[in-house]
Order: structure tokens, then sequence, then C-alpha cells
């Protein structure tokens, strides 16, 4: 899976829960938000008007290992 700003929140935290301890470093408090399960990752960052492309980035990179 690689991550844009299309991908569901909830489906990345569900696949990939080692990108828990991103969301909370960059300020998304989405583990504990029920609208995780239906909102994309551009939408998030939009709410929490957090830089996309630094989420994204972060977030690939943790799952490339």
């Amino acid at each position: 899976m690689v991550i844009s700003k299309y991908s569901l929140v909830g489906a990345i935290l569900q696949y990939h829960p080692e990108t828990i301890k991103v969301f909370n470093e960059m300020g998304l408090s989405c583990v504990r938000c029920p609208s995780s399960a239906r909102e994309t990752l551009e939408q998030a960052c939009g709410v929490h008007g957090i830089d996309l492309d630094a989420v994204i980035e972060k977030l690939n990179s943790v799952i490339a290992g």
C-alpha cells in the first residue's frame, strides 16, 4: 500500500499501526477520531491545517521500513 492523499485514514491505521506515532507527532488526532474510517488523508490534513505532502512523505517512509 502506498499512501496518497486519497487514502482513508482508518485504512492506514488498520493496515499500518506503526503509523500511529506519525499521526500523533504531526498533530493529527485521527487515532481517536470516529471520522477517520471514512475520511481521506487530504481531508484530515485540511481540517487540522497540516502540510499534506509532509504527512504523506513521513507515512510512506514509515511503512517502507
